[in-house]
């Protein structure tokens, strides 16, 4: 079964955490590669620059976050060498999704997670 975490990058890490991967495409601000105590970047599998662009220019509805996830989730299937290099590291240990949004509740990485599992969830 998979352990899937989701935490922002700036919250310290735990022995908890697992495999530790960054999720973001652009590194964080204020955060020292050491501080950020990673296992893996996996910048490929954030959302696109426009994706994330058009987001952050829209005020966060229950309509404008469907909208960015179904368009994620596309994007996330046509992206299957990094999915699999996720999924993988998933079947290995537990793992934590790191982002650097501010906002806790609507962010890339809790879709992701949800993408992950739910792949997982129909896998034979």
């Amino acid at each position: 079964m998979l352990k899937i975490a989701v935490k922002r990058i700036y919250d310290a890490p735990s022995p908890n955490d697992g495999f530790r991967i960054l999720v973001d495409r652009i590194w964080p601000r204020g955060v020292s590669k050491q501080e950020a105590a990673l296992d893996l970047w996996l910048k490929d599998i954030a959302p696109t620059t426009e994706l994330r662009q058009w987001l952050h220019h829209q005020t966060v509805s229950a309509e404008v976050w469907q909208v960015f996830k179904q368009r994620y989730h596309d994007e996330l299937q046509s992206n299957g060498q990094a999915v699999e290099v996720l999924q993988s590291h998933c079947a290995e240990h537990p793992i934590t999704l790191l982002y650097s949004a501010r906002d806790t509740a609507h962010n890339h990485a809790q879709v992701l997670k949800d993408y992950i599992e739910e792949r997982q969830d129909r896998r034979p």
